[in-house]
């Protein structure tokens, strides 16, 4: 089975979320949540493409470095930021009644699990330290389409599993999953596997995931 390190992973997925919204037309606002799904901005190349954080900014860029950040301006993780041309600020109650009346056409957010069903844990792990949801209710039921984008497994643990064990986000409300080793499409119950990494097999893909899903025999390959 093909291994990828921690930093690999993460780019890779970042990489392929953002060409699945490059791609599609019908994404023109989108929301990342924090740690892989905020590198997605990294990746975007079209122009038409807003990116917005729900701390009130629709016009988010990348990542900014050195001498480009500025102190006031973050994203909802706290990363500094760039800001792309026509780039607009808004109080918190605006940026959330956005998210809730459906004018954010996706989100990238991170999870803990999910299930066959589209069932999304991504908020605590009973114990852990976690100050609560935050806005993740809100975008996985406002959003028109929810992207998950996270490691395929957790210390050999698989993440994709058959009924989410830990406190839920929103049910029935994933609709891809991105990972190190696929893209995964959600409906009524079925899993598709619509991509794959170059060098793995369907099985070894079906192997570390926690339900059986369907694939055609000719399989898109991944962006490396």
């Amino acid at each position: 089975m093909k291994v990828f390190n921690k930093e690999e992973i993460k780019i890779r997925i970042a990489k392929n979320v953002a060409a699945m919204i490059d791609a599609d037309s019908q994404y023109y606002v989108i929301n990342l949540g924090v740690g892989i799904p905020s590198m997605v901005s990294d990746y975007l190349t079209r122009n038409d493409v807003f990116v917005m954080a729900e701390n009130g900014i629709l016009g988010v860029g990348p990542v900014a470095h050195g001498s480009d950040i500025h102190p006031d301006l973050a994203n909802a993780a706290r990363q500094p930021i760039l800001e792309t041309p026509g780039c607009c600020y808004f109080n918190s109650a605006d940026s959330f009644a956005m998210i809730r009346s459906g004018r954010v056409d996706a989100t990238v957010i991170g999870a803990f699990e999910v299930d066959r069903a589209g069932d999304v844990a991504n908020w605590i792990i009973p114990g852990g330290n976690k100050l609560g949801v935050g806005g993740a209710m809100d975008l996985v039921t406002g959003a028109r389409k929810v992207f998950v984008a996270m490691a395929h497994t957790n210390k050999g643990i698989p993440k994709l599993v058959e009924k989410c064990a830990l406190p839920i986000t929103a049910k029935e409300r994933v609709n891809y999953v991105v990972t190190e080793y696929g893209v995964f499409e959600f409906g009524h119950g079925v899993v598709k596997l619509i991509k794959i990494a170059s060098g793995v097999t369907v099985e070894e893909v079906q192997q570390i995931t926690g339900f059986p899903f369907t694939w055609e025999s000719n399989v898109d390959i991944m962006i490396d």
